[in-house]
């Protein structure tokens, strides 16, 4: 495969992304005269941009995961620390208590009965008194560290198993929403192989497209892709060299035109499937071919970046992906190589 080019979707505001994800499936109802493909084609948009805000959540939940996963190994590290202390505790207690076996107990209460002098009796209490304490202080400080191990791997537990259950849910989550939009991809596709079949467009569905903030004269014609097949390509495709530059992207992408100007072909049917043709000052045209459906109608004017239509795998295709092609005539075989002619405008692509 090419190079791998993305930029960032336009979506709506993060915090509308639990409302959108959570509707169903857009029907009919969607689209202003009725039409079931203007439904589908509006769904398929909105889709995208609930994906992209799923996608946008997924990536802030991992990302909120990986430091809580840093916190929960953070949290384990004491954990040994105290593990080996308590170790340390049962140690120290057993030494004491074999010392008192050896010199204390019932021989050291001994020793006391039978001091032969005031001082030696107070030096065996003295001594009984420290022996005594200091297993009380031992076992006093093994139980304290034994109950904050308990409640540090109680705290230790609860972040893991937080961390699992907020993985699972944005995957459902993702999962959901990516489910949803292949059904609809689907039936877009459907929709546009049943116009080509008739050799016949199901008009213009216009797209609820966010504002337009191009700032430059060119843009590429979509905005997350992959470069397939180039230009000048030879294989069984095509009856002599491939004639332009095919974007890999996903059945129902938004196409944008490459630049401003007019329309001056919309058709269905033929090699191209579902196209558009824009003509250019300069006397420049591009054409967008294996369309699934278009957003304009025959004479309009676009502006760069406008969305014209939601790419296929109409016609003579064996993928997803939009053929794009600079020409000098609004006819097939009169194509430039788009790559550098792209380039020379300012838009690099790979």
């Amino acid at each position: 495969m090419g190079s791998f080019h993305r930029r960032p979707l336009i979506v709506a505001a993060l915090l509308c992304a639990v409302a959108a994800l959570a509707a169903g499936p857009a029907d009919g109802s969607d689209a202003g005269d009725g039409d079931a493909g203007s439904g589908i084609s509006t769904q398929v948009v909105r889709l995208y941009e609930d994906a992209a805000l799923a996608t946008q959540r997924y990536e802030a939940g991992r990302a909120a995961a990986e430091a809580q996963r840093a916190r929960a190994l953070r949290a384990e590290a004491p954990l040994e620390r105290e593990r080996q202390e308590i170790a340390g505790l049962r140690a120290d207690l057993g030494r004491i208590a074999r010392a008192q076996y050896r010199t204390g107990g019932l021989p050291l209460v001994a020793q006391l009965l039978l001091a032969d002098d005031p001082a030696g009796l107070l030096e065996g209490q003295q001594a009984f008194s420290r022996a005594d304490l200091a297993v009380h202080n031992a076992i006093g400080r093994r139980r304290r560290a034994e109950a904050r191990l308990a409640a540090d791997e109680a705290r230790a537990l609860a972040a893991w198993q937080n961390l699992d259950k907020r993985n699972a849910e944005l995957a459902a989550l993702k999962d959901t929403v990516e489910r949803k939009l292949e059904d609809a991809r689907g039936q877009l596709q459907g929709l546009a192989d049943a116009s080509v079949a008739a050799g016949a467009c199901r008009g213009a569905v216009r797209l609820d497209q966010p504002r337009i903030a191009v700032t430059r004269a060119w843009v590429a014609p979509v905005e997350t892709y992959e470069l397939s097949a180039g230009f000048g390509n030879d294989g069984a495709r095509w009856a002599n060299r491939h004639t332009g530059q095919d974007f890999a992207v996903p059945i129902g992408s938004p196409v944008r035109a490459a630049g401003a100007g007019r329309v001056v072909r919309v058709s269905c049917g033929g090699p191209f499937g579902i196209e558009v043709v824009v003509e250019h000052a300069g006397g420049y045209y591009t054409q967008y071919a294996h369309l699934a459906a278009v957003a304009v109608d025959q004479g309009e004017r676009v502006a760069t970046g406008q969305w014209i239509g939601q790419s296929g795998t109409s016609g003579n295709s064996t993928g997803p992906h939009l053929h794009f092609e600079v020409r000098i005539t609004p006819e097939a075989g009169s194509a430039l190589d788009p790559v550098p002619w792209l380039a020379e405008r300012g838009v690099p692509l790979g």
